[in-house]
């Protein structure tokens, strides 16, 4: 069994379909961590029976507050962050003093639109293909090696809000999938380091 933690900052329904293709699994999703107070996806948490911790960046060191996340992804001894919409950045510290993987699903084809109001950006550009990337997060901003990315041609008259539908579904069918696959492997790698200890 590997252990998630999922991060997120809003509605949540990414975490939504995590949490439910997670209990599918022999791997447990141990908390969700939220940056706003009154975000849904605390409710969702609740209803689903998963802890969640809520941080307050307000007032407050960036380190601080990551030192803070680093006691509760210790604490529960977590193999993988999954961030789902998670409106923060990591700083460098976390990123190096927690010891397992972090993934981050971005709604655009990365390299390009990385950063904020990728759908919004890359429709006002006219993109013919529009998609989305999985990337193992590194101190840049979108900029980890790309895991996992997927696309679909732009119908001729889309609106904005079904090219935005569009990507959500394809966001709550491959991210839960590329999570578990990591998972699998760090569970893989786990047994493989104690055989090899006896």
């Amino acid at each position: 069994m590997a252990k998630l933690a999922v991060f997120a900052s809003g509605n949540g329904s990414n975490f939504q379909v995590i949490a439910e293709t997670m209990l599918k699994t022999s791997h447990s999703l141990e908390f969700l961590l939220c940056n706003v107070k009154n975000a849904y996806v605390l409710e969702r948490a609740k209803i689903l029976g998963i802890t969640s911790y809520i941080v307050n960046y307000l007032n407050r060191k960036r380190e601080d507050v990551d030192k803070e996340i680093l006691q509760y992804a210790t604490g529960h001894q977590i193999d993988l962050i999954a961030l789902a919409g998670y409106m923060k950045l990591l700083t460098p510290f976390f990123l190096s003093a927690f010891h397992g993987d972090i993934l981050n699903i971005h709604p655009s084809l990365l390299p390009k639109f990385a950063g904020v109001n990728a759908i919004e950006r890359s429709y006002n550009a006219g993109e013919k293909k529009l998609g989305i990337s999985i990337i193992r997060i590194d101190p840049g901003v979108d900029t980890g090696p790309i895991l996992f990315q997927t696309a679909f041609e732009r119908p001729p008259h889309a609106s904005l809000a079904e090219v935005e539908s569009k990507i959500h579904e394809l966001e709550h069918v491959h991210f839960p999938s590329v999570i578990i696959k990591e998972l699998d492997k760090i569970e893989i790698r786990s047994k493989d380091q104690a055989g090899g200890m006896k």
